[in-house]
């Protein structure tokens, strides 16, 4: 590409320099490329040079330096221009829109995005002059002698590309024209030269009138008085003024010529067919009063004819809003739309530069997530999501096939169920529940239930664990504790009975070791925020005593999987999402998802959670998961199963979230109205209907879950530490009772994330009172006799306070059968 002589322009003076720096841009511009991108091209040329005296007065203030490289810049982006045959380019002009589709994760077909899209073609004939007067004044008032584009538009490109301009700006209705139906609206300085090669080429195949009746056919004219998105003037005139776009008024053309700039916020109507507040409609109404201007500018219209229009009171045209509701699809569809919508926000948002403040505003907001809407169901683009088709269809025919075991015989008990990849996040396939055309809740990614138990390996436990504070054999207190209300720490009928070991209150979901594990670390300053917000888990207030058995915390089932995932993948969270990426017409791709992993565990405290969380499916204690899928697969019952249960107040909810090596699913069940279910529906039912949703997934895709000899491995990071096993620490001395011991006995391995166990201490157990602690130390030495008769006293009166058992408890399962089986009650509400 030729460059300018940088040394030979600071040396030309006065006219003479005029008339070297004018030859030597005209050679230029013959040596850059310009005239290669094809025979059409050199048309243009001639109109280039006649505007070069705007070149030579930047060069004579010092500009024609960078002037110059911007030139040759976008020779070069002119000579990369695709070459396009005639027909293709008429015909992609004269295309109202394209069609969005989603895909499965294989390239198969979800759906088309479906568009309330309304257009009806209509000749030049069938077009009021008023409307092509007022479209051409405020958008091209040279649109009947140039030829596709303006010369001093493309200089002022060329600054652009070295920013000392915009790109953009100055479009003919051609440039728009093709910049709407055939390049597309990227900020790129190569795609600005398509636009311009394409738009000339436009005008040598057809007339202007043609150009300008395509304009308003294909144009974008926000919505109707139905709500409905509508394209071409036709459509427009009909459905804001109720007349054809042949009997537009000179005031109502002047609105309607307006409304491309910005459609949603210039239509007079919201996304619901309603007319807007008086105050929303001020843009339009303003841009219109724009339009009318122009048109006196211009000569369309005389002093007093600009008088009158513009104090015409449009908004009396309007018609009034009709709502029209109709809907279509499935849990799968509008999830995908709707995260598809988002990262189309997001993208409209960075184009625009909107600003946080502007992002403040409610209006704002909406305006940009109703343009995203409508380029997704516009803009013909290809949505490929993260979702397993034949496991996705898998899941859902076993959903209503195993859902009687779930039922109670009163409302349905709905279901949501989220399978993740551990390593990235993506939603390989869900559940959002039986039957969208009957219930639209998706109890899968939109819900928002307390996760009761399901909460306690990743608050307190993991935070416990990675904070230091305990091991995984450490001692924890399930003596009877109180909250500082008064009010009695139950766990079913049980007030609690001695020390136990983390293993333990974890295969049991005890509540009170959680309550005091939370409680040391609210004590001792932990961030435990920090860790929760890592994972996109809101919590509104952490004073909460009972946090760790669910109160005041409400999740979906998609966050509580993303959660386990967390532990499952070392410590490393990926945040769930379903679209891989999204390409526009060409192919493009707009958006690739990117992994953003945030690392909220160290890899020691996630291996050392997945070593525990063997315990509660494996032990049968709150849940009969593993029974139920050794009957219906006993090759995938041998995988490597980790995970806990969970359930509130009255069985309100319950939840059983599992994971192996390759994958997390979580899964939810309950009354959308919050209505109680039978005492066994978490320890038997939902673990029927999970183990046959696995035994589904499998059948239909074994490859999901990985090798299924594949096992969790402790990381290298770990600390082993020989503990004894009455305390969960080493061995040491102890003072009792002004007696000083040694303490040994039977040992095992804790591993812990930081630090390693300490020496053994009077207060060896996390939580507990002076007096748990004196009947704890009576038992580990021998002396159990008033430990003994404490549990014994303690007995009777469990009996007599059946009745006063806490809101927030969960119940002790027994494996003996499905009727004593005692599920998790953790109170689901704040106090």
């Amino acid at each position: 590409m030729a460059k300018f002589d940088f040394e030979k322009l600071k040396n030309i003076q006065n006219n003479e320099k005029i008339k070297t720096v004018k030859t030597g841009v005209v050679s230029l511009w013959e040596k850059s490329g310009l005239v290669k991108v094809a025979p059409y091209f050199r048309k243009v040329l001639s109109g280039i040079k006649i505007g070069l005296n705007t070149l030579f007065i930047l060069a004579v203030l010092g500009g024609a330096l960078v002037a110059g490289t911007g030139l040759g810049y976008l020779g070069s982006l002119f000579e990369d221009v695709d070459a396009i045959d005639q027909t293709t380019l008429v015909s992609r002009a004269s295309e109202v829109t394209g069609i969005s589709k989603l895909t499965y994760a294989d390239g198969s077909l979800i759906s088309e995005v479906k568009s309330d899209l309304l257009r009806t073609e209509v000749s030049s004939e069938g077009i009021s002059s008023y409307i092509k007067q007022a479209v051409t004044s405020i958008e091209d008032e040279n649109f009947e002698t140039h030829e596709g584009v303006v010369p001093k538009a493309i200089f002022r490109a060329a600054l652009g590309s070295l920013g000392l301009g915009s790109s953009s700006g100055g479009s003919t209705l051609t440039q728009q024209l093709i910049k709407q139906q055939v390049v597309g609206n990227e900020l790129t300085y190569s795609r600005k030269a398509s636009e311009i090669v394409y738009a000339m080429e436009l005008e040598r195949l057809l007339s202007k009138d043609e150009i300008l009746t395509l304009y308003l056919n294909v144009s974008s004219f926000g919505r109707n008085n139905h709500g409905q998105n509508i394209a071409g003037v036709e459509e427009a005139a009909q459905g804001i003024f109720g007349v054809s776009a042949a009997e537009l008024s000179i005031p109502q053309a002047a609105f309607i010529a307006g409304l491309p700039q910005s459609p949603i916020v210039y239509s007079p109507y919201a996304s619901d067919g309603t007319l807007k507040t008086a105050e929303a409609m001020v843009y339009g109404i303003e841009r219109s009063k724009d339009v009318l201007y122009s048109m006196y500018r211009t000569g369309a219209l005389s002093k007093e004819e600009y008088e009158i229009y513009k104090a015409y009171d449009i908004s009396q045209d309007f018609l009034p809003g009709e709502p029209i509701v109709s809907d279509t699809g499935d849990y799968l569809y509008y999830a995908a739309v709707e995260e598809a919508e988002a990262i189309i926000y997001d993208l409209l948002i960075k184009r625009d530069q909107v600003s946080e403040e502007d992002l403040q505003k409610a209006e704002t907001v909406q305006t940009y997530k109703e343009m995203a809407n409508q380029e997704l169901s516009l803009g013909g683009y290809t949505v490929k999501t993260t979702i397993n088709p034949v496991v996705y269809q898998a899941m859902q025919e076993a959903a209503v096939a195993h859902s009687g075991v779930l039922q109670d015989g009163t409302s349905t008990v709905e279901v949501g169920n989220v399978l993740l990849d551990n390593k990235t996040g993506a939603i390989i396939s869900f559940v959002g529940g039986y039957n969208y055309a009957s219930n639209q809740v998706n109890h899968a990614l939109n819900t928002y239930r307390s996760p009761g138990s399901n909460i306690k390996p990743i608050l307190p436990y993991a935070i416990a664990i990675d904070q230091g504070v305990m091991g995984s054999a450490s001692m924890v207190s399930n003596y009877p504790a109180t909250y500082a209300s008064g009010q009695k720490i139950m766990h079913g009928v049980s007030s609690g009975t001695h020390m136990e070991t983390l293993q333990t209150a974890l295969n049991q979901s005890q509540n009170i070791p959680a309550y005091w594990t939370y409680s040391l670390l609210r004590n001792t300053g932990v961030d435990v925020q920090s860790y929760m917000e890592k994972m996109n888990i809101s919590i509104a207030e952490y004073g909460i005593e009972s946090l760790p058995l669910g109160s005041g915390v409400e999740v979906t089932v998609a966050q509580m999987a993303n959660a386990y995932q967390t532990l499952a993948n070392d410590g490393v969270y990926q945040k769930h999402y379903m679209v891989e990426s999204i390409t526009d017409e060409n192919g493009e791709a707009i958006h690739q998802h990117q992994a953003e992993p945030v690392q909220v565990f160290s890899k020691a405290t996630a291996t050392i959670m997945q070593n525990l969380l063997r315990g509660p499916i494996t032990s049968g204690a709150t849940t009969y998961f593993l029974n139920n899928l050794r009957g219906v697969n006993g090759t995938l019952a041998g995988a490597d199963w980790i995970g806990k249960t969970g359930s509130t107040d009255y069985y309100k909810d319950v939840w059983l979230s599992l994971a192996t090596p390759s994958v997390t699913l979580s899964g939810w069940a309950g009354h959308d109205d919050n209505t109680a279910m039978p005492d066994d529906t978490g320890y038997n039912r939902n673990a029927q209907y999970m183990a046959r949703l696995v035994a589904a997934i499998y059948a239909a895709d074994p490859t999901i879950f990985g090798n299924i000899g594949e096992r969790f491995e402790l990381d290298s990071s770990v600390i082993s530490s020989q503990v004894l096993t009455s305390t969960g620490q080493r061995p040491g001395q102890v003072t009792i009772n002004g007696r000083t011991i040694n303490v040994n006995g039977a040992t095992t391995t804790s591993y812990w994330a930081v630090n390693g166990a300490p020496v053994t201490g009077y207060r060896f157990g996390i939580g507990g009172t002076d007096t748990d602690y004196a009947k704890a130390w009576g038992s580990i030495v021998g002396d159990s006799s008033s430990d003994e008769e404490e549990e014994e006293s303690d007995s009777e009166k469990e009996k007599e306070e059946t009745s006063e058992t806490s809101s927030e408890s969960e119940s002790s399962e027994s494996s003996s059968s499905s009727s004593e089986s005692a599920e998790e009650a953790d109170e689901a509400s704040e106090e």
